[in-house]
């Protein structure tokens, strides 16, 4: 009997140690009103969450009692201690400076990694953010790190503009993973009960032997077509008297004429235009009417000077009155970036962003033109504003952000996306992160935070890592060893609860020539980006050896990656030239 008794207090000990709990409640500001996308750490794991677009929250936990930090910017931080039993009404005080509004982000971030164990990196004067290139770190000292998961790709064509200028590229314009993100590499749909999917090949890294090469593939939910929701669009448009060149508003023009073509009935657009006039130039319309639409488009002009700041007011106060809740609302800015009238420094539009993010409403920005085109403020503007960021050079670029990837664009399966990788340090001496360039400005700012991403619906990306694997007797750790563990946290769209994807990276070995194309390929396209940033981990290969690489990796079928070939080819001529000068100097 007094067995029976012991087993039976195991029994509920143990039931007891792994008890599940909530902590529920919602975040307000003093005036009452509900605070979205607050940043709660969760003090028993560490773990980030956030509240919903309803301001409520609901957090699992093995205490009935629990320690929670609420965060967001423009508020002071509040630090308290909840029982599970209870519902919470939490209140952030307002703070009466500017400080931390600007808190800068960072889109990769290694645990407990001191600033001064970071490379710095030269920078240029350029509207570009200074970058500093991500260096290895010791897997035993700094196991984890993370990266932001979006959808941006406006650094490949923009890289493209320059190469067809026959001039060289700014180093910090070369963003790697948005160059990898260009390309459609090969669908891997995740099971059917996740929103990512994943897959990883380790081998011999190609730029140098005695590495290896991780790369690890994630691919997100595609939407039904049938199940996607309506669309509140809001086009907020650049008319004024810089946008008055063919690659500027005769562009935009024809790539919203192209995107209106794919309008449901249930889709409802705006127009907001600033320049020599602000305001609603069509008042909201139903996607049923596309020539209505389309006219209102042709008969854009412009004049006058660049009130961006007032722009953007006037377009979030249009999407606010038409917002469809449960729906896709989203406000698609278009410009060259030159604001110079009202808020114009990058922290100042930073600002007026993150006071409109907690609304529920997207931001997709759309860059054009040249000379005076500022890609630092686009990039902020875009990731402030919870949306994602694209560059048009021409036409076809328009149609390929518009029309064929029209849902990664505008429609979201995940939000706030961000992933964590743990390394074994039994089986990798160090590691690297390829690409994900922090801006130097953040890393010296001993506030920020890792920035989430918004993922589009069907998005497939390549994330890379060169690491130097640990040998035992000379020889590397056995196949299937435990290499990483991967957690991505993201929160579904206008849903209040973060949530964790897991994946375990195994250590098997595939020879270079072996893997799959599309593998082989995303290794040439980190190769060419760090030629073109004059990157010190590009010192032992050419652009002739990219270009066979890319060449014989390449599908013939595929119109952007040969392309890529002959990008490359350019490269090599324009950088080529540069060097002859550097040596007659």
């Amino acid at each position: 009997m007094k067995s029976a008794a012991a087993i039976l207090t195991s029994f509920l000990f143990i039931i007891s140690a792994h008890a599940q709990y909530y902590l529920r409640g919602e975040v307000r500001d003093e005036k009452n009103n509900l605070l979205s996308n607050a940043r709660i750490v969760l003090h028993s794991t560490n773990y980030i969450y956030s509240s919903g677009s309803s301001g409520s929250f609901g957090i699992m936990t093995t205490k009935r009692i629990d320690s929670i930090t609420i965060s967001l910017d423009g508020y002071q931080s509040l630090s308290v201690k909840l029982e599970t039993a209870k519902y919470h009404s939490l209140v952030l005080k307002t703070l009466f400076t500017s400080a931390n509004l600007q808190k800068n982000r960072l889109l990769s971030f290694t645990r407990n990694l001191k600033p001064g164990e970071r490379r710095n990196w030269t920078v240029g004067t350029e509207t570009y953010n200074s970058l500093l290139e991500n260096d290895f770190v010791q897997a035993d000292k700094y196991p984890e790190t993370g990266f932001s998961i979006n959808t941006d790709k406006a650094s490949y064509s923009n890289v493209r503009r320059f190469l067809n200028m026959n001039t060289t590229v700014p180093p910090d314009a070369v963003r790697t993973e948005e160059l990898l993100n260009y390309f459609s590499f090969k669908y891997l749909a995740p099971p059917r009960d996740s929103i990512f999917g994943f897959h990883s090949y380790v081998t011999e890294c190609p730029w140098n032997k005695t590495n290896q090469l991780l790369s690890l593939h994630i691919s997100a939910r595609k939407l039904d077509p049938e199940k996607i929701p309506p669309s509140n669009l809001v086009f907020l448009i650049d008319v004024s008297g810089s946008m008055d060149m063919p690659n500027r508003l005769p562009l935009l023009k024809s790539a919203f004429t192209l995107l209106v073509n794919n309008l449901r009935d249930k889709d409802t657009i705006s127009i907001v235009v600033y320049g020599s006039t602000i305001g609603v130039w069509l008042q909201p319309t139903s996607g049923k009417e596309k020539e209505k639409i389309r006219k209102s488009i042709e008969e854009l002009y412009p004049g006058g000077s660049t009130p961006g700041e007032s722009g953007i007011r006037t377009a979030y106060t249009v999407a606010k009155s038409q917002f469809i809740k449960g729906g896709n609302n989203r406000v698609i800015l278009a410009t060259d970036g030159d604001f110079n009238v009202g808020q114009t420094s990058d922290d100042e539009l930073e600002k007026l962003i993150t006071l409109h993010q907690q609304s529920g409403i997207y931001l997709t920005c759309l860059g054009v033109g040249m000379g005076n085109y500022k890609d630092s403020k686009l990039e902020v503007l875009a990731k402030k504003g919870n949306g994602n960021f694209a560059y048009l050079d021409n036409e076809r670029e328009a149609e390929k952000v518009l029309v064929k990837e029209l849902t990664q664009t505008l429609y979201s399966v995940a939000d706030n996306a961000f992933l964590n990788i743990e390394f074994n340090p039994d089986v990798v001496k160090q590691y690297r992160l390829i690409g994900f360039d922090n801006k130097w400005k953040a890393l010296v700012d001993s506030v920020n935070d890792l920035d989430g991403g918004e993922v589009g619906s069907g998005h497939s990306m390549i994330a890379l890592f060169e690491i130097d694997p640990v040998f035992t007797a000379g020889l590397p750790a056995a196949n299937n060893a435990n290499l990483a563990k991967i957690n991505v946290r993201y929160k579904l769209p206008n849903d209040t609860l973060q949530r964790i994807t897991s994946y375990r990276c195994l250590y098997a070995v595939t020879p270079f020539n072996s893997l799959p194309s599309t593998y082989r390929f995303a290794s040439s396209v980190a190769m060419f980006a760090a030629l073109l940033k004059d990157s010190k981990y590009a010192r032992t290969y050419s652009w002739s050896e990219v270009i066979k690489l890319a060449s014989e990796s390449a599908d013939e079928q595929d119109a952007i990656q040969q392309e890529f070939i002959t990008n490359i080819e350019k490269a090599k001529k324009i950088y080529g030239r540069e060097r002859k000068r550097k040596k007659s100097n």
